[in-house]
């Protein structure tokens, strides 16, 4: 029997529909979700499915939308907000910061906010500098919320019916260049298999999308897939690269992580967001406190330098990894 494939967008848009069917208490809102389907169609047919009061499109209000989330989770429902784009975050800083990530905590808990706040990433697209951040690593570092940056249309489903039925607030990531959009640039991998039936993804759990043996490239969302093509390069010229997909930084999966380290002893970390105080940092400085001994190399990093994505697209694309990058970062972890 052929594979069932879907795009990301319709994984996520059937995740969201299975747990409504499962649990009445699962419901929806944002911007633009319901007629029109959520501009990056996560949301697509929901509406027709489930009706307005539980499909709710709301005014540009992400303090409002979001707050009244948190309440609705405190209250036993099990709401999703979409965040349009991961940038908006700084209106509702407050909801999110202090009182998502926070009631569980302060209530001695007590009180469960169980809610997925899902919301867009990641530029290559000229949209500029306040709609084309990443940002994942501020919510890591934030105690309280688990953070999903699923990268196949299969891990975006299970992760996320794992992220709803969650008692713990959850945020959800998902990456425009990987929904399988046609107005984006063509990416083969935003679409392939996912099972019909409800399945869950385990939260903390890592994915090692390739094997290899003489370096380690860690990775998540769109970066998994230009370190895919990467490896393909690097393996023509005799460099055997395993890639990790991260999944969740939190929890993070550290045993996989180490595990692979310490086979290879060169690693190699590809992110997307900025390099300074992030993602790339931290997994360096667990592999220094946990594998420092079986390095053979210094650990290298290839991430987005500290400017804002610029609008103009040639600094665009230099400023995000690429494919060509990442082959040239490995060959000189090689060499040292």
């Amino acid at each position: 029997m052929a594979e069932r494939l879907l795009t990301t967008a319709r994984a996520i848009a059937e995740a969201i529909a299975q747990e409504m069917e499962r649990d009445e208490r699962v419901f929806i809102m944002g911007e633009d979700i319901g007629a029109y389907g959520g501009i990056f169609g996560a949301t697509q047919g929901l509406l027709e499915k489930f009706g307005p009061e539980r499909v709710m499109d709301t005014p540009i209000s992400e303090m409002g939308f979001i707050g009244a989330a948190v309440g609705a989770a405190t209250e036993g429902m099990r709401p999703i907000a979409e965040l349009m784009f991961v940038d908006f975050f700084g209106v509702a800083m407050d909801q999110i910061f202090n009182h998502m990530a926070k009631i569980h905590y302060m209530s001695g808990g007590n009180v469960n906010v169980p809610m997925v706040l899902m919301t867009a990433i990641g530029g290559g697209y000229s949209d500029a500098a306040q709609h084309s951040q990443c940002l994942y690593s501020l919510f890591a570092h934030t105690p309280g919320i688990k953070v999903v940056v699923p990268s196949t249309p299969y891990d975006a489903k299970g992760l996320m019916i794992q992220a709803i039925r969650d008692d713990d607030p959850v945020m959800y990531f998902f990456h425009k260049g990987i929904m399988g959009l046609g107005w984006m640039a063509p990416n083969p991998r935003a679409t392939g298999p996912v099972p019909e039936e409800p399945y869950t993804i385990p939260f903390g759990q890592a994915d090692v999308k390739r094997e290899g043996s003489d370096l380690t490239i860690l990775t998540l969302s769109l970066m998994v897939h230009r370190s895919l093509d990467a490896a393909e390069q690097l393996a023509e010229e005799g460099i055997s690269a395993e890639v990790i997909d991260l999944r969740t930084l939190v929890p993070l999966d550290r045993a996989t992580i180490i595990e692979s380290v310490k086979k290879t002893h060169r690693v190699l970390i590809v992110d997307e967001d900025y390099k300074s105080f992030g993602m790339s940092g931290e997994l360096i400085a667990i592999i220094a406190e946990e594998a420092l001994d079986y390095l053979d190399a210094p650990p290298k990093r290839l991430a987005v330098p500290d400017v804002p994505i610029p609008y103009s697209r040639p600094l665009e694309q230099a400023v995000i990894p690429s494919v060509e990058g990442i082959v040239q970062a490995a060959r000189e972890l090689m060499a040292e």
